[in-house]
């Protein structure tokens, strides 16, 4: 049985590895390794070539000037970036023998191709591919899950997209709300915009570029139950290592998210099971000096305090006046067989 996303209701989370290999597969391998044992549920890859993305060319139009792949070439980028279409079956081979799944963000028809041989169980759009309309056709007919980053896209783009890889025989989509800045921060994630999103009815995840773990967490009480992260090497640098947790971050923000989704917990739980000794320390009605038989029970001889050993204080009011059967002394909670 391969994966349902509209059956997530735990934290699903994704170890993006990217570029992070930098040209090494043994990387991917170390990768693999270290997102497993952080916890991830699942690794992504890339599938592309420079050929698919972008034209070799060294004109203005090609040349990023910012951000942190700032003064590289569209081309140079993408080959320094990509996962060789050579490494991917033994990428996959080496994260079902480590019990991870594995899938990948194919960016043309052909990755498609290349995906389906390999027998992929998931797909992921890339929020930048997310106008690519051929390319939605291909994913949908392969009737596999798919999840779909929204970074740059409005709702018309989001709607267009899930409309496109429905009508191609997409079942099981989620989407994931992205804010495509690399790093983002947090205070420009706009998380509100989840509940625009929620009106598709599909399952909600977070594709996260921040630094740190607070945007997630925050999502957890939004319903987003579908992470995806970028993981490094620890100490690496490389084209994607600005925006990239290393191990030891990735298992901190794996644990901060499963943390959140716990205390979550249920609005029927039993409280006495987790608050019995406390609820022995609200207050009740006792005796505060000690009184005679036909003393009048006043202000002056009991008091609402703690513990919880006598009357509930809503008797309060009803006691005064009453008058005591018996000797009491001081400190001993009030019953109501000791008044008449």
């Amino acid at each position: 049985m391969g994966i349902k996303l509209d059956k997530i209701k735990k934290p699903f989370i994704i170890a993006e590895l990217s570029a992070n290999h930098n040209g090494k597969i043994n990387n991917v391998y170390r990768l693999i390794n270290k997102a497993k044992k952080s916890g991830a549920n699942a690794i992504k890859i890339q599938s592309y070539t420079a050929g698919s993305m972008t034209l070799d060319c060294k004109n203005k139009y090609f040349y990023i000037n910012k951000g942190p792949w700032k003064g590289n070439y569209l081309n140079d980028l993408y080959k320094k970036g990509s996962t060789p279409y050579s490494w991917h079956k033994k990428i996959f081979d080496y994260a079902k023998k480590k019990k991870i799944l594995c899938f990948s963000t194919p960016f043309d028809i052909e990755a498609v191709k290349l995906l389906e041989k390999l027998k992929v169980q998931l797909y992921k759009v890339a929020s930048f591919e997310i106008n690519h309309i051929p390319l939605l056709e291909e994913i949908g007919k392969t009737k596999k899950p798919v999840i779909i980053s929204t970074g740059m896209a409005d709702i018309k783009d989001v709607s267009l997209a899930i409309k496109t890889l429905k009508k191609n025989g997409s079942k099981d989509i989620a989407i994931l709300h992205c804010i495509s800045a690399y790093p983002s921060k947090p205070q420009n994630y706009n998380l509100k915009f989840i509940n625009k999103l929620k009106k598709f009815n599909l399952p909600i995840g977070l594709s996260d570029h921040t630094i740190g773990n607070i945007v997630a967490v925050s999502s957890i009480g939004m319903g987003v139950r579908i992470f995806e992260k970028h993981i490094k090497l620890d100490n690496q640098k490389g084209l994607d290592s600005k925006f990239s947790t290393n191990s030891s971050e990735f298992k901190d923000y794996v644990n901060s998210i499963n943390l959140s989704f716990n205390s979550m917990g249920s609005e029927n739980f039993n409280r006495k099971n987790l608050e019995g000794q406390s609820k022995k320390h609200r207050r009740s009605i006792f005796i505060s000096k000690n009184v005679f038989k036909n003393d009048i029970v006043s202000k002056s001889n009991i008091a609402v305090i703690r513990p919880s050993a006598g009357l509930h204080p809503k008797f309060f009011r009803k006691v005064l006046g009453k008058k005591f059967k018996t000797n009491k002394k001081k400190g001993v909670p009030l019953k109501l067989n000791h008044i008449f």
